[in-house]
């Protein structure tokens, strides 16, 4: 006979006697139990009324300083030529040197096309000829004055004779108007010359201008480059034919070279001409540079302002038209750094922190997001000091009594 049904047997007899019998005074233990506990419960409440320190969600915040740190405006732009011109020609005529190819480095004053003279180096000679005649015709024409002042002193002197015998009366009124008649025609001798020296200054005047034009004519036959860079495009071929503002060549200089980028009008005021700026091309190449222009007219349709970064570029590596992504500092701000996770949106959507005031309650703080960093972000438009919560922020709303655990800071 086994033991272990027996006694199950006799268990299961037992508790239905209980439960039959004597039901009245098992639910009267039973309710002297539960006034126990109800007792207990009512002492710790009344305890925990007494010390409200001890009550409250739990939380772990961490006491932050505010900190200055350098504010940065961040930019997308490109990279651009310093300089870009299309020389043109500023003559005709046929094109008589060899070709330089695209992507040729050439100093300034290079010669990039050279166009066939022609006749051009006769017409200087013609000019230059002119030019002689001209100015022979001068010393003439001031003897021709010299003579007719000569002229016009002997007619003075035979005039004044005349008055003097007329008065006399040795001589006759004929006699003297005579001589005021040639002393009048000596003096508009005098007057011819002098218009015949102006006009032949005249004449080495013009055929001076015709000789600078002649020459100027040679000089525009010779193409240079007004800068040093690089071609962009081929010369203009050999045997060509240029006429007035045909194209040489296109030509770029790329060192210094500009980073362009465009400024929200909200942040415009945070960037200044000398500011430091730094920038990562698309090629991943960290290049830094100062701003050097800052547009003072907003784009119509984008409401943005164009700013300029000069960027060293000496080895050339940067090319025009590169994807750019420029940080210009700006004066320094006080901020906190915080966990990413720290951050929490109000019922209104606004971006900011929960923090634990001196009474210990939860109060939310709207912030403004400054730079985000492999250490955190750093956010402004809070107290200089302030306690914030980093863990549990999103089980309390404003008002709600915390009970705060407290780490050290970040960074």
């Amino acid at each position: 006979m086994r033991i272990i049904p027996l006694l199950t047997a006799i268990l299961v007899c037992a508790a239905l006697f209980f439960l039959v019998f004597e039901r009245d005074q098992l639910v009267a233990f039973a309710q002297g139990t539960s006034d126990a506990a109800a007792s207990e419960t009512a002492a710790q409440d009344n305890t925990a009324d007494e010390n409200p320190e001890d009550t409250g969600v739990g939380v772990v915040a961490m006491h932050s300083v505010a900190q200055t740190i350098d504010s940065a405006v961040i930019l997308r732009g490109r990279t651009e030529a310093a300089r870009q011109v299309s020389v043109a020609a500023e003559t005709s005529g046929l094109v008589v040197s060899e070709p330089l190819r695209k992507g040729a480095f050439v100093n300034e004053g290079e010669a990039l096309c050279s166009l066939d003279p022609g006749t051009r180096e006769a017409s200087l000679a013609e000019a230059r000829a002119r030019l002689a005649e001209a100015t022979g015709r001068v010393p003439e024409a001031e003897a021709s004055v010299t003579e007719a002042n000569a002229r016009v002193r002997e007619a003075e002197i035979n005039l004044n004779a005349a008055r003097q015998l007329s008065q006399d009366g040795f001589a006759s009124e004929t006699r003297l108007a005579s001589a005021q008649a040639a002393m009048d025609a000596a003096t508009a001798g005098v007057q011819s010359a002098i218009s015949a020296v102006t006009s032949a200054q005249a004449g080495i005047e013009a055929a001076e201008a015709a000789v600078a034009s002649a020459e100027r004519e040679i000089e525009r036959l010779q193409i240079n480059a007004p800068f040093a860079g690089l071609l962009e495009t081929d010369t203009a071929e050999l045997g060509s034919l240029m006429q007035p503002g045909s194209l040489c060549a296109t030509i770029i200089q790329l060192n210094p070279i500009k980073l362009v980028g465009f400024v929200p009008e909200l942040d415009v005021n945070k960037i200044s001409v000398g500011a430091i700026a730094q920038a990562r091309l698309s090629t991943g190449v960290d290049v830094q540079g100062r701003v050097t222009f800052l547009s003072r007219s907003a784009d119509e349709l984008t409401r943005t302002f164009r700013v300029e970064v000069t960027v060293a570029n000496d080895d050339l590596a940067i090319s025009d038209g590169q994807t750019a992504e420029i940080i210009v500092a700006s004066e320094g701000r006080t901020a906190h750094l915080v966990a990413q996770s720290s951050l929490t949106l109000d019922d209104d959507g606004v971006l900011g922190v929960r923090t634990v005031s001196p009474d210990n309650v939860a109060t939310f703080m709207p912030v403004t997001l400054l730079r985000d960093t492999s250490e955190g972000v750093w956010v402004t438009d809070l107290p200089e000091t302030v306690d914030i919560i980093t863990v549990g922020q999103e089980f309390v709303i404003d008002g709600v009594r915390v009970k705060p655990t407290f780490q050290e800071a970040e960074g």
